[in-house]
């Protein structure tokens, strides 16, 4: 199933996706729930970013087209970042170009959504913690993450972590390793275009590493890695994230008041 967060009148609720509708459900996701059978028009809520994580923890050169295309080896372990709460945006957001970079990239990523909390997961329980998928863009600031040796402000600032429009629930581990098409166009064009199978390092042996070192909790975020094809957004520019089996994340670059 796909559930959505939204907000509606003032009041922000989840919602199972039924066609044009959603179907509120009682409670929150993360847990057993029901759906109340009260139902509104997709096109009269607005969506809001799936989840609010705690944190989202980020694998950086996943996928060795990307790691070769900046000029970097595919390192021996997973390089690990975070981008904190408050650079995570819902689908229609605003992404705001910050002000201290002139050179702002997109990477489209396969998002990883925890259901529990868990930690030091064994690789066969891997798929037990996870409560499904969604779409999400890496906003980079390119030329701050090639300054600084810290990637907190090139990859933290506010707006740089669209995430949506839904968590998918009917994907497994085994098709993201067979591979689902991962897609960013900006205004239309094609720039990225990978498949999940290419990722160097799987969902489960990522939830392995993350986990022996922190506690994850529900609604945290896990970003795999984005494909080769990476490029500049400019003021003005409308960026999509299509992920295939789960659906399109778009945003539009705005100028940061």
């Amino acid at each position: 199933m796909r559930i959505a967060r939204f907000s509606i009148d003032g009041n922000v609720g989840f919602g199972v996706l039924d066609g044009d509708e959603l179907d509120v459900i009682k409670g929150h996701p993360f847990a057993e729930f029901e759906r109340s059978g009260q139902k509104v028009p997709l096109g009269k809520v607005r969506l809001l970013p799936p989840v609010l994580p705690n944190k989202v923890v980020a694998i950086g050169r996943n996928y060795a087209e990307h790691a070769a295309e900046l000029g970097n080896a595919v390192p021996d372990v997973p390089v690990t970042f975070f981008k904190p709460s408050t650079s995570v945006i819902g689908p229609g957001d605003p992404i705001a170009y910050p002000s201290f970079s002139q050179e702002v990239h997109h990477e489209a990523e396969l998002a990883v959504v925890i259901g529990r909390m868990c930690r030091e997961v064994p690789r066969e329980r891997a798929k037990d913690v996870i409560l499904g998928y969604t779409c999400a863009n890496d906003i980079t600031a390119r030329d701050v993450q090639q300054r600084e040796k810290q990637w907190a402000r090139a990859k933290g600032f506010d707006s740089s972590c669209p995430l949506g429009p839904w968590v998918e629930t009917g994907l497994s581990t085994e098709d993201i390793a067979a591979g689902l098409a991962v897609q960013c166009t900006v205004n239309g064009e094609q720039r990225q275009l990978g498949r999940t199978s290419d990722m160097v390092r799987p969902v489960e042996d990522l939830i392995v590493h993350i986990t022996e070192a922190m506690t994850l909790l529900p609604g945290d975020v896990i970003l795999t890695g984005t494909p080769a094809g990476v490029g500049p957004l400019n003021v003005g520019d409308e960026v999509a994230v299509t992920i295939e089996g789960i659906g399109t994340l778009t945003n539009k670059v705005i100028k940061r008041g």
